[in-house]
């Protein structure tokens, strides 16, 4: 996970990419978008169970955090693929699995408890700075967040919908994607997906005001950095006395 955090999302550049299959892919993706529709009605109904199960026995219920947890990865698939990053010409699969081969992935801990009192403010009062910040980055997401209609304006529109314009204009031009943008647009529709995880319940982790760029999000620490403490300070071998 990336420090901990309990979303975990990563993304691998998939070089080389076309210099214009962008330019279809919102057509190729089209058989995606209707089932995502229904998905999204579905993740809707899956969330409001998910409050009164949590509101009354403090847990999510497995399968339907499973489900949920499947719409955000098959929807992040697809926002790879097309115009959240266009970090791939890879066509995402028609599933809720994990699918760890493809080029972007998502992954929450399941929590084995939540609480119960914060079920009740964290996805609309809690959140509101941070609806602030993504609906910049994702053109308002923040604010359909119970809709069927979320997985459109999560994943296009906004800053981030800008900057893989720019991104795609690079590519059919110059046949490189932009290492410096690609790692800015990974960071910001990492946060976009911490922050739909957490209105939608699937953790009490509070979202980090934090823009973890590029596709493995925070490094893990360098071994030197996970070393004792104490042995920074160590005394050295005592010489031995002739």
């Amino acid at each position: 996970m990336d420090r901990n955090y309990p979303v975990e999302v990563r993304a691998r550049l998939d070089e080389p990419l076309s210099r214009w299959l962008w330019l279809v892919k919102w057509l190729l993706a089209i058989p995606h978008y209707i089932v995502l529709f229904f998905l999204w009605i579905a993740f809707a109904a899956v969330t409001v169970i998910a409050f009164f199960a949590i509101l009354f026995t403090g847990r999510y219920p497995r399968p339907l955090f499973g489900f949920n947890l499947g719409v955000l990865r098959w929807s992040w698939r697809v926002g790879y693929y097309t115009y959240s990053a266009l970090g791939t010409d890879r066509y995402p699969p028609f599933s809720l699995d994990e699918e760890p081969d493809y080029p972007a992935t998502l992954d929450i801990a399941y929590p084995e408890r939540l609480s119960r009192g914060l079920v009740l403010v964290k996805w609309w009062l809690l959140a509101i700075p941070q609806y602030a910040i993504v609906s910049v980055f994702a053109g308002g997401a923040a604010y359909t967040v119970t809709s069927g209609d979320m997985w459109a304006d999560v994943f296009y529109g906004g800053l981030i919908g800008l900057l893989v314009f720019f991104a795609a204009i690079t590519l059919l031009f110059a046949g490189r994607y932009p290492r410096g943008l690609y790692d800015f647009v990974i960071g910001m529709n990492r946060w976009v997906l911490r922050v739909v995880a957490y209105a939608a319940l699937m953790t009490d982790a509070y979202p980090p005001f934090r823009l973890d760029q590029g596709g493995a999000g925070v490094p893990a620490p360098a071994p030197d950095d996970l070393a004792p403490a104490s042995a920074a300070w160590a005394p050295a071998p005592a010489t031995p006395v002739s």
